[in-house]
């Protein structure tokens, strides 16, 4: 099953580029990723963000359930993709 991240990220956040380089990094390993960067300061990216709860950035959410805020570990992510993906 496919698994869908969003990452949620300001162009003035100082740790946004970390956390996108770790999700697209996993990208090219998994193939059953599918990655949409966020950009907060358009209003699409807005009202996006307002509809999943996204008060911080970065704000990496997987399949509109489970969620990290901040920069998370390659591992930690890894993690919370598996777990997504036994759902």
């Amino acid at each position: 099953m496919p698994v869908k991240i969003e990452v949620f990220y300001s162009p003035t956040c100082p740790y946004c580029p970390a956390a996108i380089k770790i999700v697209r990094k996993i990208e090219k390993e998994l193939p059953q990723i599918e990655v949409e960067e966020i950009n907060t300061f358009t209003v699409k990216g807005q009202l996006k963000a307002i509809k999943n709860g996204v008060y911080a950035v970065p704000t990496i959410i997987l399949n509109g359930k489970e969620r990290i805020v901040g920069v998370p570990s390659e591992q930690e992510l890894l993690n919370l993709i598996s777990k997504t993906e036994e759902k």
